[in-house]
């Protein structure tokens, strides 16, 4: 399955004025990044990066000069995105400004069917909030201190580590991604759709070291024969020693 996380930078909020002035986008396949990436700057012609999106994003009027136009740049991002599903973080924002672009030059529009919107997903998942990208980046553990300024392929690729964690982490894209392969060729590819991943679990050939040292487990042997018998730690104990018995 192929899905490219993608993001925008705009002159502004207006997809009837205001126009994309940067696009990213990275690959996934089966919820795994490929290394392929788009990322390009758009000449918004005489529009112009309105101040408080220049305070966001950082991209001036000047450095846009000699970028191409949008209708010189849309078949190289179908292209890419190609029947891919496109994801995108408040995808309404992004989704709008993409429809309008390609509406200005005589394109289809992106059918809502083909779009992921991960907010949606993030409020679903986390109904109390907050649910920015810079958000769910702190709740996943995912470095964004390098994000002084919005840029549509630093906060997609923050995006694709913050989907996958969504999605249940990489331990559940490494299951999504094998089931479709190793348990077909296991039953000579019959076309069932119920393909369970079963991994072998192996021991160990020599046991791990104790983590306590000696004189550790003694003062702790000390300290639990202080508490007494009517000790919370005692009570628990006895039922560990019963349950194993």
């Amino acid at each position: 399955m192929r899905e490219i996380i993608f993001d925008t930078e705009t002159t502004g909020l207006d997809n009837r004025a205001d126009r994309i002035i940067e696009i990213g986008g990275i690959e996934l396949f089966n919820h795994f990044p490929t290394g392929n990436t788009i990322h390009i700057f758009i000449n918004p012609g005489d529009q112009k990066v309105h101040p408080d999106a220049l305070a966001v994003h950082g991209i001036t009027d000047e450095f846009l000069k000699d970028k191409q136009p949008f209708g010189e740049v849309a078949e190289q991002i179908l292209t890419f995105f190609g029947d891919a599903k496109w994801i995108a973080h408040n995808a309404t924002f992004d989704m709008g400004f993409i429809n309008a672009e390609f509406a200005r030059i005589g394109l289809p529009p992106i059918l809502p069917e083909r779009v992921l919107d991960t907010l949606s997903m993030a409020r679903r998942k986390h109904p109390m909030g907050p649910n920015s990208l810079d958000a769910l980046c702190r709740r996943y553990g995912i470095d964004n201190s390098h994000r002084t300024k919005h840029g549509a392929l630093l906060d997609s690729e923050l995006l694709a580590e913050v989907y996958i964690e969504m999605i249940g982490g990489r331990q559940a894209a490494l299951g999504l991604g094998m089931a479709g392969t190793s348990n077909q060729a296991a039953r000579g590819d019959t076309g069932m759709e119920d393909d369970v991943v079963i991994a072998a679990v192996l021991e160990r050939p020599r046991p791990l070291a104790p983590r306590l040292s000696q004189t550790e487990e003694q003062a702790h042997e000390a300290l639990v024969a202080k508490l007494g018998e009517k000790s919370v730690w005692a009570k628990y104990a006895n039922l560990d020693s019963a349950v194993l018995n």
